[in-house]
This record gives structure tokens, sequence and C-alpha cells, in this order.
């Protein structure tokens, strides 16, 4: 199982403490992932000319080439005006219509007000849906109280992440059950 964490912004702390505790619950609970964790902060990413994601080079190319080759994606980002982040919606851009076609994506969303409750509703799962993700129903949504000192401080949102990355590996292993069942029926 090919897991991608990915930290979706290229300023602030709290998505990359946030997912930094997720790949490691992930990699704790199920030691015989693949688990990557990609930062947007830590990449040179460049914006989406409407190429095919495979004639880029350097970062740009191993970001996108790493979640497709992926059976899960963790999508950590943060709210900013009430909105995900340009830097997410330019890996999206950079990548294929059907790109999440047989892919698992749970996400993780940090915001400054309780407010932004439903931005992943109303703005992230669209998108997945239109690239074909089959998407972790429940997200676990964290709010700037749950942090101090770059570390995540209410037991509950420790749970939520946890209870996450269960739901994220259980879901990708039943997908590749049915998959390879129906695969097998063609015979060849």
């Amino acid at each position: 199982m090919k897991i991608v964490g990915l930290s979706g912004s290229i300023v602030g702390s709290k998505t990359k403490t946030a997912m930094e505790y997720t790949v490691k619950a992930f990699n704790e609970e199920y030691p015989d992932a693949d688990v990557t964790f990609i930062d947007l902060s830590e990449y040179d990413v460049q914006f989406s000319d409407g190429r095919n994601y495979l004639e880029y080079q350097g970062d740009t190319k191993y970001v996108t080439q790493t979640i497709m080759e992926a059976d899960a994606i963790i999508i950590g980002t943060p709210v900013f005006q009430a909105s995900i982040p340009a830097t997410l919606k330019n890996i999206f851009d950079l990548l294929p219509e059907k790109a999440f076609l047989d892919k698992v994506v749970s996400m993780l969303v940090t915001a400054g007000s309780a407010k932004h409750y439903l931005i992943p509703e109303q703005q992230l799962k669209p998108i997945l849906a239109y690239m074909k993700a089959q998407t972790v129903q429940t997200y676990v949504f964290i709010e700037e109280k749950d942090f101090y000192r770059k570390e995540i401080i209410d037991d509950d949102v420790l749970f939520r992440i946890d209870r996450l990355v269960e739901d994220t590996a259980v879901l990708t292993e039943t997908y590749r059950k049915i998959r390879e069942e129906k695969e097998a029926k063609y015979g060849f």
C-alpha cells in the first residue's frame, strides 16, 4: 500500500504539524505501508500550464508522479480567506482529470476559526469527486485552539487523526480487494 501525505501549503506550521503526526501514526499502525510525506513548502513546484504531468521536470515532476503512483493520499490543507490555498489547487491543476481514479483520498483541515468547517465539503470534496477519488467521508477539522507551540494539545483531535488513518487504510485495502476480484473475472 503506497500512501502519500500531502501538506498543501507553503506557509504556516499547523497543517505541517498535523500532517507529521498523521504520517507518524500511519507508519506506526501500518509498518508495511510505503508512506511518503510531501510538504509543499520544501519543493519548488511550477504553476500548471496545461502540459501532461510527466512533461514537467524537477520537483514538479517528483510531486505529481509520487501522487499518481499512490494508492491513497491524505491531503492536509489550511483554510485561507475561506478557501483552499493556491498551492494545493495548483497540484490539482497539474494532475490529469481522472488522477484519483481507483485512489482513496482523505482530508485533514486546519483553520483559525470554526466558521470554516464547511470549506472541505463545499470546495475540496467537489474537486476530488471530479477527479474520481474514493473519498473517506469524514475528515479531521482542527482549529487554532487545538495547537500550542507547534503541538496538537487536544486528545480528541489526536484520536480523530488516528481514526482517519485507520479509515484511509481500511478503505484503501477494501477497494484494492474489490478491484482484484473484478479483474479476476476477466481471466486474462
